[in-house]
């Protein structure tokens, strides 16, 4: 499937649309887990919304994608249902693992998404197993892999990465920097200042690029999927960008950062940003944006109730969808 690089009016206000669905979505999740309805800890990615929206403007249907913890901007914005994803945050029967995964085990191949992930860089090896499996199917597929700056200190990262490009493999490795990986600052646990540096030992392209600027973003996603799908190799994007919450629902996140350092980058809001580009440009008026909000306000107010009237899943559930079954001994 061919994709576009140009955007008309209609493409540059849907960036608008899918990045104010996202934090729309994550305001709810957030305001259901102080009422005691998430199972587990939901991580928000509130403020980095650029990201997943940028890249997934440039996939493909069939294009794969790998995430993590902090998962719903990826899974939603690759055409994960809004409603199947709360009712699995929130532990129901309705939720599209069955309320048996939660947050760091979400998955629907019908979506092209492999599945978020609990465990640091966990993402990352699944993502060329993948993008091998891809390039001997000849299928044409691209696979995105999303990961953190604290993932790209673990030893996955490195013999993953050094994999793919051996193999020149269809895959994009996008690094979410968020600065923190949980409570510890970047700069601190990194021999390098750009995560991106990297890629270059092991024969690759890498970037720097905006987080915070979804069209920077789709631009870098655009010229990385025509370089990995060509047979050249795998791309590493670096997007620097934020995350207004702490690690966690639960964390504060006012342990180790700062009150000012928290405000400046709410300054650099990529909504926000992208509200004023598309103003200046004539694509979209205030009136019509205010109007794209209050709509999705409403479909998220009418999916969290839906899913607050959803039953959690029966005991008996607890035995099914094994890949095991009958009793495990010793041998």
């Amino acid at each position: 499937m061919a994709i576009e690089r140009e955007l008309d009016r209609n493409g540059y206000v849907s960036l608008f649309r899918e990045m104010i669905r996202i934090r729309i979505f994550e305001e709810k999740v957030h305001e259901l887990y102080q009422a005691a309805q998430v199972v587990g800890k939901a991580g928000l990615g509130r403020g980095q919304e650029a990201v997943p929206v940028g890249i997934s403007s440039v996939l493909a249907p069939q294009d794969l994608i790998t995430s993590t913890h902090r998962a719903a901007g990826h899974l939603l914005s690759k055409g994960l249902d809004m409603f199947s994803l709360m009712a699995e945050l929130c532990g129901r029967r309705n939720g599209c693992s069955k309320a048996k995964g939660g947050k760091l085990h979400i998955s629907d191949l019908t979506k092209g998404i492999l599945g978020s992930q609990g465990i640091v860089g966990s993402s990352i090896p699944i993502a060329v197993g993948a993008a091998l499996a891809a390039k001997m199917r000849r299928t044409g597929q691209l696979v995105v892999c999303y990961f953190g700056d604290g993932a790209a200190n673990q030893g996955t990262f490195h013999e993953a990465l050094n994999m793919a490009g051996v193999w020149k493999l269809p895959v994009v490795f996008v690094c979410e920097n968020n600065l923190y990986g949980f409570s510890v600052r970047v700069d601190r646990c990194t021999s390098v200042r750009d995560i991106a540096v990297r890629a270059v030992g092991y024969g690759f392209r890498g970037e720097v690029v905006n987080g915070n600027d979804v069209l920077a973003v789709r631009n870098a996603a655009y010229r990385a999927r025509e370089e990995a799908l060509s047979g050249i190799g795998p791309v590493l994007l670096e997007f620097k960008t934020y995350r207004w919450d702490g690690h966690m629902e639960g964390d504060p996140g006012t342990a180790y950062r700062t009150k000012e350092e928290v405000e400046e980058w709410k300054g650099n809001c990529p909504i926000k940003r992208y509200k004023t580009y598309l103003l200046e440009q004539g694509y979209c008026t205030e009136e019509e944006m205010v109007s794209i909000e209050n709509e999705i306000i409403e479909i998220v107010e009418d999916i969290a109730k839906r899913v607050m009237a959803c039953p959690k899943p029966p005991a008996e559930w607890a035995t099914t969808d094994l890949f095991t079954t009958g009793e495990i001994g010793w041998v």
